[in-house]
């Protein structure tokens, strides 16, 4: 355990950043106010110091997994351990070099695990964060619950939607804080435009659009010797065991069913979330779907998500959701005065004067974050209930599941019952709500 230590100085240079970030984001002037003056007033409330017992320690499950040449566990936890009064104190990885090279950034008194549960099993680790292939993602997430640790889990949160189920009612029973890395939602563009549709500023609702990336396809890939820095087995965990090729592996994961779900889950874990943000239906979901799509090549050892797609998603009050990999990234909400586009460098609307007009001082204002990572951290400290919890990252992945199944089923429209989860009518669309898994780590 560290010493106390005044963290006066380094919290304003923090603060600065932050409020320089949100003057930066190209909202307009009321709002920016509004959320410098809120970021003042929640910074204001955290203490100045933090003494030996008040410290954080984290342990990190995945640290790997490039994606552009970035690893997701490694930024992660990177961000998380930059918050004050935090110390990652173990790293655990089933690839040597991920995991050695995690523990010498971090530090030489850094634990290294390759078994998860023995990094769980540790008294003094308080919190996790999980940046696995999306298959790893609920039996770790059950794992540290179990064992009493705070959990952040990268999205897309589950691989099917039964697992996701299960997930959030042992987050519930748990008593400990959940952040699914969605992190748009602590994004001040998403928000803001959230809250003027919530608020009714574009009138009634008809349509929101949620453009994704295309996906892409390959193969067939040949079977690869076995590498002798991973434990192959263990990587596939509850997943169907097949021939070891390194197009199946890090970041590449994402275009095979069998551990993920695509760019559906990929991106739309980001963007449909959104979309259920702004329509209030992030703890529902929509009671119809509909896919077309081009599937994935046909051929063993091809990946096997569907790179083009448009699934329609209509919910109770007629609002459609359409998710596809046409137009600019983002998500754009159209209603009787116009429309509403946010993306992750970009909010405008059809006229400014939509963006420029404050809310009133009546209106009804969203869960405020501006940094997902501190957000998880103030959360335990104040054990509160996190922007993303577990059954937000449920809600929002499910709805990208959704539209996987109905692309699996050749476009079939299913209808679906949000509240009790369950197709109705459709025995073969229900029995893709669950999947046989692996054991020892089926869920």
């Amino acid at each position: 355990m560290v010493d106390a230590i005044d963290y006066a100085i380094s919290r304003r240079q923090m603060l600065a950043r932050s409020i320089t970030g949100l003057a930066a984001a190209g909202l307009p002037e009321w709002y920016t106010k509004e959320a410098i003056a809120n970021e003042r007033e929640r910074d204001s409330q955290l203490p100045k110091k933090f003494g030996p017992n008040d410290q954080i320690n984290v342990g990190a499950i995945g640290v790997g997994g490039k994606k552009g040449g970035y690893r997701q566990g490694m930024g992660d936890t990177q961000r998380i351990g930059g918050q004050h009064g935090v110390k990652v104190v173990a790293i655990c990885d089933l690839d040597d070099v991920h995991r050695n090279d995690a523990a010498d950034y971090f530090g030489p008194d850094t634990a290294k695990f390759k078994d998860f549960r023995e990094l769980l099993s540790r008294k003094d680790i308080d919190a996790v964060v999980i940046g696995t292939p999306d298959h790893w993602h609920v039996p770790i997430a059950m794992a540290a619950l179990k064992a009493g640790k705070h959990v952040y889990c990268e999205k897309p949160l589950t691989l099917y939607i039964e697992q996701g189920r299960k997930l959030v009612k042992q987050y519930k029973s748990s008593g400990r804080v959940f952040q699914v890395g969605s992190q748009q939602r602590s994004d001040e563009r998403f928000r803001m435009a959230c809250e003027l549709v919530r608020n009714g500023r574009l009138g009634k609702i008809s349509k929101v659009n949620a453009n994704l990336p295309t996906g892409p396809t390959g193969g067939p890939f040949a079977a690869e010797p076995l590498p002798t820095d991973l434990d192959w087995d263990w990587w596939l965990g509850p997943a169907p065991k097949v021939d070891f090729t390194h197009e199946r592996l890090h970041g590449v994961f994402r275009w095979w069913l069998d551990y993920s779900g695509g760019m559906m889950t990929d991106w739309g874990a980001h963007h449909n979330d959104i979309a259920q943000w702004g329509l209030g239906t992030d703890r529902s979901g929509p009671v119809t779907i509909q896919a077309y799509g081009k599937g994935p090549l046909v051929g063993e050892n091809c990946y096997t998500t569907f790179p083009e797609f448009d699934v329609d998603y209509t919910y109770a009050d007629g609002v459609v959701l359409h998710t596809s990999n046409k137009g600019e990234n983002g998500v754009e909400f159209f209603g009787e005065h116009g429309s509403i586009f946010v993306s992750r460098g970009t909010i405008r609307a059809s006229d400014p004067k939509l963006l420029d007009e404050p809310l009133p001082s009546s209106a009804t204002r969203l869960y405020e974050s501006n940094d997902h990572a501190k957000n998880y951290i103030q959360c335990i400290r104040a054990n509160k209930p996190a922007i993303c919890d577990a059954e937000i990252g449920h809600r929002s992945a499910s709805v990208c599941h959704l539209g996987n199944i109905s692309l699996r089923l050749n476009g079939r429209k299913l209808h679906w019952d949000p509240a009790a989860e369950h197709f109705v009518g459709d025995p073969e669309a229900q029995a893709m709500v669950s999947r046989v898994q692996r054991k020892p780590w089926a869920v």
